[in-house]
C-alpha cells in the first residue's frame, strides 16, 4: 500500500471522527431544545455519534469521486438520501437485535418505514450530503492535504484507539442493559419499557446516561414475547425438575420402606430363631437336669435299699 492510499484512509478516518463529533453536537442541540437539558446522545460514551461520521465517509467515497464517480447535486442528494437512510435503518435493526430494545422510534412520524426511518430525516440526509460533498469537503481535504503524513496517520491511529476503547466499554454497558431488559417480569412492551426507563434512572452514571441518551427507549413486542417464552420455558423446566425430584423422593421413600420391612422381617426371623434355640436349649437343659435328678434319686434309693438289706442280714446273723 503506497503512501497516497495510506494518507487517504487516514484522512477518511479523521473525517469520520469530525463528522461524528458534529453529529453529536447537532443531536445534543436538538434534544436540549426538546427536553431543555443537556443529554449525552449516542451509543458511545464520548462526544461523537459514529452514524453521522459513517454516512459522511460513505457519501464521500461513493459520490465525490473516490471511486471514479463525480455526482451532480441531484445524484448527491439521492445517494445521501438512500445510503444514509439505509445506514440508519440497519443500525436501528442491528441494535434492536443485539440489545433487545428500539432505541429510537419514528412510528408516529409521517411516511416512516417500520418506525426506523422517516421522510423528514431522509430529506435532511440528502441536503446534508450536498452540504458535505459540495461545500465542506473541498476546503476540508485541502486543509488535511497540507498535513505531513506522520501527523495524519498519528491522528488517525489515536482516533481509532480512543473510539475502539469507547466502543468496548459501551458494548459492555449496553449488554448490562440487555440483561436488565431480559430480566424484567412484565406482560407487554409498554410495561417493560416503562420499567427499564425507571430502572436506568436509578443506576450509576454510565448506565443512567444510556437512559438519558434514549428517553424514548421502547422494548419491541417480539422481545417481550421472547422474554415471556423464556420465562415459560424456565417455569416448565423448574416444574420438570420438581417432578423429577418428587418422583426420586417417592422412589427413595419406597426403597427405604421396603428396606425397613425387609430388615424388620430379618430381625423377626432372627428373633424367632433365637427364641427357638433358647427354648430348645432350655428344654434340653431341663431334661438333662430331670434325668440327673432321677438318676440321683435312683442312686439314693439303691443306696438306701443296700443299707437296709445290709442291716437285715446283719440282724439275721446275730
Amino acid at each position: 500500500m503506497d503512501h497516497t492510499m495510506v494518507k487517504t484512509i487516514a484522512e477518511l478516518i479523521i473525517q469520520f471522527f469530525l463528522y461524528s463529533l458534529a453529529g453529536w453536537c447537532m443531536e445534543v442541540a436538538l434534544k436540549y431544545r426538546q427536553f431543555h437539558r443537556f443529554i449525552n446522545r449516542g451509543f458511545l460514551i464520548g462526544p461523537y455519534c459514529p452514524i453521522y461520521g459513517s454516512g459522511a465517509v460513505v457519501i464521500t467515497v461513493l459520490v465525490e469521486g473516490s471511486v471514479g464517480i463525480d455526482g451532480s447535486y441531484g445524484e448527491t442528494f439521492l445517494a445521501s438520501f438512500v445510503i444514509c437512510g439505509a445506514l440508519e435503518y440497519f443500525v436501528s435493526w442491528y441494535m434492536e437485535k443485539l440489545f433487545h430494545a428500539r432505541w429510537w422510534d419514528y412510528s408516529q412520524k409521517p411516511m416512516n418505514l417500520n418506525g426506523r426511518i422517516w421522510i423528514g430525516n431522509l430529506i435532511l440526509f440528502g441536503l446534508g450530503g450536498i452540504f458535505i460533498v459540495k461545500w465542506m469537503n473541498p476546503p476540508f481535504f485541502a486543509w488535511l492535504g497540507r498535513w505531513p503524513l506522520w501527523l495524519v496517520c498519528g491522528a488517525a491511529i489515536m482516533i481509532l484507539l480512543i473510539m475502539f476503547s469507547d466502543y468496548i466499554a459501551s458494548h459492555v454497558l449496553f449488554h448490562m442493559v440487555k440483561k436488565e431488559i431480559d430480566g424484567v417480569d412484565a406482560d407487554n412492551s409498554e410495561e417493560v419499557s416503562t420499567k427499564i426507563r425507571a430502572l436506568l434512572r436509578s443506576k450509576p452514571t454510565l448506565l443512567r446516561r444510556i437512559g438519558d441518551a434514549y428517553p424514548t427507549l421502547t422494548v419491541s413486542p417480539k422481545v417481550v414475547l421472547m422474554i415471556l417464552k423464556k420465562h415459560q420455558e424456565q417455569l416448565a423446566e423448574n416444574v420438570k425438575i420438581a417432578q423429577e425430584q418428587l418422583v426420586e423422593s417417592v422412589k427413595n421413600a419406597q426403597e427405604q420402606f421396603a428396606e425397613s420391612v425387609k430388615n424388620s422381617k430379618e430381625q423377626l426371623a432372627e428373633s424367632v430363631k433365637n427364641s427357638k434355640e433358647q427354648l430348645a436349649e432350655s428344654v434340653k437343659s431341663s431334661r438333662e437336669q430331670l434325668e440327673e435328678s432321677v438318676r440321683n434319686m435312683k442312686e439314693q434309693i439303691q443306696d438306701t435299699m443296700e443299707d437296709k438289706r445290709s442291716d437285715f442280714f446283719d440282724k439275721r446273723n446275730h
